[in-house]
C-alpha cells in the first residue's frame, strides 16, 4: 500500500514535470518562430540595401557635388541666379 502510494506521488510529479516541460517547449516554439520571422525581415532589409547599394552610392555622391559647387557659388558670392526686386515685380504681374 505504502509502495502504491509513492508510486502514485512519483506520477503525479512526473506529470507535473511533463506538463512543465510542454509549457516550456510551446514558450520556445513561439520565440524560435518570432526570432525566425525577424531574421527574415533582416534579411529581407540586407537584400535590399545591397541590390540599391550603387544606385545610393551615386546619389550620395552627386548629392556631395551638388552641395561641394551650392558651397563654391556662395564663397564666390556669385548672385547671377538672384532675382532682383525689379523682376519679381514683373513675375507678380503676370500671375495676377
Amino acid at each position: 500500500s505504502k509502495s502504491l502510494t509513492d508510486r502514485e506521488g512519483a506520477k503525479a510529479n512526473m506529470q507535473a514535470e511533463l506538463e512543465q516541460s510542454e509549457g516550456d517547449k510551446t514558450s520556445a516554439s513561439k520565440e524560435l518562430m518570432v526570432l525566425g520571422q525577424y531574421i527574415a525581415s533582416l534579411h529581407a532589409e540586407c537584400d535590399w540595401l545591397i541590390s540599391n547599394f550603387e544606385v545610393r552610392k551615386q546619389a550620395r555622391s552627386d548629392e556631395i557635388d551638388s552641395l561641394g559647387r551650392a558651397k563654391a557659388v556662395l564663397s564666390g558670392a556669385d548672385y547671377s541666379l538672384v532675382q532682383t526686386s525689379s523682376n519679381s515685380r514683373l513675375l507678380r504681374r503676370g500671375r495676377a
